[in-house]
């Protein structure tokens, strides 16, 4: 199977390059793993996405983004974004999708801007507290019907399709390290198929099902990552793993509790009421989001206490209601009436800050391949993410990726597909068991030692039971008959290791990664 480009994850950055490409009039593949196209981190995402406030500027933006990055965003990056985001959402969001972003009451060309922790203004756009998934929804149906787009679903991408420095053919033609596609395993079949592209761009998302407590949905096990890893493209600022300092606490498992909700008033305390963020920051419970989930990890150390509380009972019930009906709905769903009650809370892995290393065209130092989303690291979060800049960061560089990717093709030149070797299949049957029992391994590992707090013998442990596991798994999967479990297993192996070796690597306390030592 060929195509003009491949585009591997269906989410916000996916969608809008293939919409930046398809306008452009290239055949465009759009790949995703779920049997459900939508399902995907954009999917998950309750805050919002940032517009332009009132008075607010491109420069304002860029001072908030590199203040909660920890001084290590990158300028030109956080520009870029301050420039080119608030465009965006109107032409492609607004104007072309009519995503039905919520008012002002009264006033229907004034959209309700809500805050966000660290930002210096209202300026966040939002659809209740389900942003994500009103954009998701609409992206996904006008790309899967525009003609130039096939979407293939539940199908999983194996490994990068790429040639190394010296072509055996032709000769006498020097071609850089390329990848040239990816192959692919069909789930239903179990055929595992080349699909050859002239780009290819990876929005595969994040990688917080590594960890044993996240936001995150199922598929995201660093499989961008991993697949970018083994084909020798350059990662960076993989240390820098973002825990969101409230989801919902619960036996059955978290619950994203969004940022906004803290924006409108929500207050942290203890189990007496006592607000307590104000001993770590003078913003309190609207601090940056390191600062907020390392002070209720501390809370919880002294106090013994299992967990926080979010409160915003103190608003009118009616408010509450209207404006975060889906967090109400599910804590309503165990017992917890937040227009009464306050929300139990703790900290879960929720955002990779760093990723495949990127240029302002989603550009990664493997020759035609492209990273956008969360996977890609094109500096901008630095060492700790600005609320509500990841969906407008896989707008923009999904966008720009598309298009710049789609315009290359046009202007013709040589897309080279070299010979590859047939799919050598195994036959092993899987015990569900051990791939349920080394995620287990892993996501523990992962949680105790490489987490929220780390040090030098904790990430030593950890690199000595990882290690271990590596090689263990890589023998399993050797042997396996293929699925996407597998693949799945193989790839969060790999992404916890490169996690744990940059942190190993990373000796100063900043931002998202915290040493006591």
């Amino acid at each position: 199977m060929k195509t003009d480009i491949l585009i591997i994850g269906s989410g916000l950055a996916g969608c809008a390059a293939a919409w930046a490409a398809a306008k452009r009039n290239v055949e465009v593949t759009l790949l995703t793993r779920s049997s459900r196209p939508e399902e995907s981190n954009t999917f998950w995402a309750q805050g919002g996405i940032i517009y332009q406030g009132e008075n607010d500027s491109p420069q304002r933006l860029v001072a908030d983004i590199l203040a909660a990055g920890a001084g290590l965003s990158h300028p030109e990056a956080a520009l870029l974004l301050s420039r080119e985001g608030p465009r965006l959402v109107k032409d492609i969001l607004i104007d072309e999708l009519g995503v039905q972003f919520d008012e002002t009451s009264g006033d229907s060309t004034r959209w309700d801007l809500a805050s966000e922790a660290a930002h210096s203004l209202p300026r966040i756009l939002h659809h209740k507290d389900q942003t994500g998934s009103a954009i998701e929804r609409v992206f996904v149906e006008k790309v899967s019907s525009h003609p130039r787009v096939k979407l293939v679903s539940a199908a999983t991408a194996v490994d990068l399709l790429t040639m190394p420095h010296h072509s055996v053919e032709p000769l006498d033609v020097y071609r850089p390290p390329t990848c040239f596609g990816a192959y692919v395993l069909d789930q239903a079949s179990g055929e595992i198929f080349p699909i050859f592209a002239k780009e290819t761009i990876l929005a595969t998302g994040g990688l917080g099902r590594v960890f044993l407590h996240t936001t995150n949905p199922p598929g995201a096990r660093g499989d961008g990552i991993a697949m970018a890893y083994r084909a020798g493209t350059r990662c960076i600022n993989m240390q820098y793993v973002q825990f969101h300092p409230t989801t919902f606490f619960h036996p059955s498992g978290r619950f994203l509790i969004s940022e906004a909700m803290r924006g409108e008033g929500a207050r942290l305390v203890n189990s007496r009421g006592r607000e307590f963020l104000s001993d770590f920051h003078p913003d309190g419970s609207l601090a940056p989001r390191d600062i907020v989930a390392r002070g209720i990890h501390q809370m919880m150390l002294e106090s013994g206490e299992p967990c926080a509380h979010l409160d915003i009972s103190h608003k009118p019930a009616d408010q509450i209601r209207e404006r975060f009906p889906g967090i109400y709905a599910h804590c309503l769903n165990y017992g917890v009436d937040i227009t009464r009650d306050p929300i139990p809370v703790v900290p879960a892995a929720h955002y990779s800050c760093g990723g495949i290393a990127v240029d302002e065209w989603g550009r990664s130092s493997l020759y035609r391949l492209r990273a956008v989303g969360e996977v890609s690291c094109s500096g901008l979060h630095g060492a700790n993410r600005l609320a509500s800049t990841s969906l407008l960061e896989c707008l923009v560089w999904g966008t720009r990726a598309g298009a710049d990717a789609a315009e290359l093709i046009a202007q013709g030149g040589d897309f080279y597909f070299p010979r590859i070797a047939e799919w050598r299949y195994e036959r092993e049957p899987v015990d569900p068991a051990l791939i349920a029992q080394d995620w287990l391994s892993i996501q523990q590992t992962m949680w105790n030692y490489v987490g929220l707090i780390r040090s030098t013998k904790r990430l030593n442990r950890a690199h000595e039971i990882l290690r271990e596991l590596d090689l263990e798994i890589s023998r399993f999967y050797e042997r396996a008959e293929i699925s996407d479990a597998m693949i799945g297993l193989r790839n969060g192996i790999q992404t916890a290791l490169t996690i744990l070796l940059a942190a190993v690597e990373c000796r100063q306390s900043r931002g998202s990664h915290y040493r006591i030592d």
